[in-house]
């Protein structure tokens, strides 16, 4: 039995689908409503008749720019049957990043964290539950390497991912803010040989 969507329901994803680009380039403060009648080509009272306010047209944004990374990296890394280039997906992918549209305005989290941390607490948290996802994530993926007897059976789960995320993360904002990759190359470079340094 085809499952069917409302009219409201449809109208929802659709503006969440057109304004989740706009926050994470522009950030919640820089979003402006003007910003979402423009790029969804609907009145104020339309989207305002399917989400409350701005507060949870961008709470849904985020959770659909997150989805889309997650899904985008998900396919990456079960390329791969590894542990190591299952690992080694991350640089390769952030390498990259500046020339895949979606993540061209940078990573949803990163963004979403800078602006959010003080401001915006429901914002902040939404990005404090998806860094938890992609460090455990992270961790899922050594815990299965060791097991495998793919990576060093010494190697620290968690502290692995911290530096995987931490580089990926301090090499975007540095990509952003300079408008060049080799910042980023050269993080990418070190993040894949400690990647290739805990292979078993």
């Amino acid at each position: 039995m085809q499952e069917t969507i409302s009219k409201s329901e449809r109208t929802r994803q659709f503006i969440i689908e057109k304004t989740a680009p706009v926050f994470n380039a522009k950030g919640f403060a820089g979003t402006s409503l003007n910003d979402l009648t423009e790029v969804t080509g609907l009145t104020k009272g339309s989207i305002y008749g399917n989400f409350e306010n701005k507060d949870a047209v961008a709470l849904a944004a985020f959770d659909y720019n997150f989805g889309r990374v997650t899904l985008y990296m998900k396919s990456k890394i079960q390329e791969k049957e590894n542990a190591i280039e299952r690992l080694l997906a991350y640089p390769k992918v952030y390498r990259d990043f500046l020339k895949i549209p979606f993540l061209q305005p940078g990573c949803p989290i990163l963004n979403t964290s800078t602006e959010a941390d003080d401001t915006h607490p429901l914002l902040r948290q939404k990005a404090a539950d998806a860094l938890a996802f992609w460090k455990k994530s992270i961790e899922n993926q050594v815990k299965r390497g060791i097991e495998r007897k793919e990576i060093k059976p010494k190697t620290n789960p968690a502290e692995i991912a911290i530096i995987i995320m931490s580089l990926i993360e301090g090499a975007i904002m540095q990509a952003k803010v300079t408008g060049r990759s080799t910042e980023l190359k050269v993080a990418m470079d070190f993040l894949e040989k400690l990647i290739r340094d805990i292979e078993s």
